[in-house]
This record gives structure tokens, C-alpha cells and sequence, in this order.
């Protein structure tokens, strides 16, 4: 008997780390609290005056919008899907698989404050660019590594940086980042919004999105916002 409950606490605990971005979805309840309220980007008056857009796939949006959010310079992030063929697709069509779209966030930020160049470092540093199609128990082509340019100065500074990161050997595989023209953006639906500040507690977001976001912000510790 000694050994039994060691055991179901191993599963227990495995059971608690193994989960998913669409997984998790099947509860999204708001419990801010006020830790995590300082993640979240007031975004309800943001002056777009001087403002430029990018947008990236790193895997599951909720991630995205969270490392995004937290660094000085960037005015707005929002969550939604892009790269696909169907028009006005939900978040379970998207899921599916069969869309085409990529899991992907819409960056508005200052340019006098963070550069493009700074956004695809910290895009890079955020998650594992020599994946396929996955990142951890994400998998699927709407979870890829994906950069949507909106001009020639974009495409050109994300071919630069990919090129510099597979010949600097940081990788022990090549980069399989998509660098594609921009399509049109659809917003995801509002609970996905800022979905990490909203629902730490949630299971994702604690196991997954904490630690990553913690590591993150040692790495990028001068460029965060501040009061975060």
C-alpha cells in the first residue's frame, strides 16, 4: 500500500501538465486578479498616432498575446486567425485543422520605442521556431511558427533574422518559420482577448504560459513594461 498512493499522485500531476491549448478551452471562466491584471495592456483608449502593425504565429494565441503584451512599446495585441482559405472562422473551425489558418496575434506598436527587429528577437526567443506545425501538445498547421509581413521592409527583416539564426547553429534543426504576405485578419472571439491576464489559474496558462512567460521576461528583462 505504501507505494500505491506515490503512484496516482504521478498521474495525477501528469495528467495536470499534458494539456492543450484547444483542451483548455472548454472552460474559459474570468478570474482576474490583481497579479495578473499588470499582464494585461489597457487597450480600450490606445493612441494609434505614429503606430505600426505586425503580425506572428508562435502556436496557441494565448501565449502570443501574453509575451507580446509585456513589452514597452507595444500599444495593443489581439488574438485571432490568419493564413487561411475560409472566411469569418471560429475558433472551432479553426481547431479543425482544415482552415488553413495559424493561431496568431496582431501587434500595434510604437516604432520610436521597439523596433520590428526587436518584436521578431523576442518572437524567436518565444517559442521553438524549428518545429512543424507544433508547439508541445499543440499540434496542427494552425499551430505553426508563421510571420505575416505588411510590407517589403518586414519581409526582408524577417528573412535577415531567420538566415542570421539558422547559420548561427542556435538551432541543432532548421528554422521551419513561415515568412508570408499578410492576409486578412479575423479577430478571435472576446474571451480569448487578454486570455492569460483573465484566467491564470486556468490550467494552460499555469503549467504552460506562466513558466514560459517568466523565462521570457529574465531574457528580456529591458525591454518589459514597466510596473509588470
Amino acid at each position: 500500500m505504501r507505494t500505491t498512493i506515490p503512484i496516482f499522485t504521478f498521474l495525477f500531476l501528469c495528467c495536470l501538465v499534458i494539456v492543450s491549448c484547444a483542451q483548455s478551452d472548454k472552460k474559459h471562466k474570468k478570474n482576474m486578479d490583481n497579479e495578473s491584471a499588470t499582464t494585461a495592456l489597457d487597450e480600450n483608449k490606445v493612441d494609434t498616432a505614429g503606430t505600426q502593425v505586425a503580425t506572428f504565429a508562435t502556436g496557441c494565441f494565448w501565449c502570443t498575446e501574453a509575451v507580446m503584451e509585456s513589452l514597452d512599446g507595444v500599444k495593443k495585441v489581439v488574438s485571432g486567425y490568419s493564413g487561411g482559405t475560409v472566411a469569418n472562422p471560429s475558433y472551432k473551425d479553426v481547431c479543425t485543422g482544415t482552415t488553413g489558418h495559424a493561431e496568431c496575434v496582431e501587434v500595434t506598436y510604437d516604432p520610436k520605442v521597439i523596433s520590428y527587429a526587436d518584436l521578431l528577437e523576442a518572437f524567436f526567443r518565444s517559442h521553438d521556431p524549428t518545429s512543424l506545425n507544433r508547439q508541445g501538445n499543440d499540434v496542427g498547421t494552425q499551430y505553426r511558427s508563421a510571420i505575416f509581413y505588411r510590407n517589403d521592409e518586414q519581409k526582408a527583416l524577417a528573412e535577415q533574422a531567420k538566415a542570421e539564426l539558422d547559420k548561427s547553429g542556435a538551432y541543432e534543426k532548421p528554422i521551419v518559420t513561415e515568412i508570408s504576405k499578410a492576409q486578412k485578419f479575423y479577430v478571435a472571439e472576446d474571451y480569448h482577448q487578454n486570455y492569460f491576464a483573465n484566467n491564470p489559474d486556468q490550467g494552460y496558462c499555469a503549467f504552460v504560459i506562466a513558466p514560459k512567460l517568466d523565462k521570457f521576461k529574465k531574457v528580456f528583462k529591458d525591454k518589459l513594461r514597466k510596473h509588470i
